[in-house]
């Protein structure tokens, strides 16, 4: 008899571990069921597409900007506003409003390259090979203007056409192959000048 109930025992001990996996299991389904209908809801599956994209063009432009920033900045963002991580400040995370002008340059160029990147997947085998820059270069200080000159010198070293429209002479100075355009009363000149 007692060989019976020790059976017993053991069998409801064994069924109800089992119970507790099922409830378990249920409960975890029941998680997922309720997050996907919140997130499925008319005004919620929008904004979760939105921050989805967001986050994954920052993911892309933070690689970049590590790359054009000698690996000092990472980008970051939260409640729709960018940031940037500084790994030469003890990684401390800033807004992007307090970085200088070529800085300023680097992570808004990171973000054109990623959106470029971004929109180029959607168009299956499109490439997006060339970039064309006509950007305030003039409120740019002689350090700023550098630090342009320099991100803009690695980045025609990789896979893209890099063009620069610009008044300012002392950037033009530093592009190796330059196009001036002249105009006069009836047509346009374009002259080709270096290598």
């Amino acid at each position: 008899m007692l060989a019976a109930l020790a059976a017993r025992g053991a069998f409801s001990l064994a069924d109800a571990a089992s119970i507790r996996d099922k409830i378990e299991t249920a409960r975890t389904r029941q998680q997922v069921a309720a997050e996907l209908a919140r997130l499925m809801r008319a005004n919620k599956f929008p904004q979760w597409l939105a921050d989805s994209a967001l986050d994954t063009l920052v993911a892309s432009a933070s690689q970049s900007l590590r790359q054009l920033s000698g690996d000092r900045f990472d980008l970051s963002h939260r409640k729709g506003e960018f940031y940037v991580i500084d790994h030469f400040d003890a990684d401390s995370t800033r807004s992007v409003r307090t970085l200088s002008g070529g800085e300023t340059f680097q992570a808004s160029l990171s973000l054109a390259l990623a959106l470029s990147d971004q929109l180029a997947g959607l168009g299956g085998a499109t490439k997006l090979e060339s970039i064309f820059l006509d950007e305030g270069f003039g409120t740019l200080d002689a350090d700023s203007l550098q630090t342009v000159a320099d991100t803009l010198e690695n980045l025609a070293r990789g896979e893209r056409m890099v063009g620069v429209i610009t008044h300012v002479t002392a950037l033009a100075e530093q592009i190796p192959v330059q196009y001036h355009v002249q105009r006069d009363n009836h047509t346009s000149v374009i002259t080709r000048q270096g290598t």
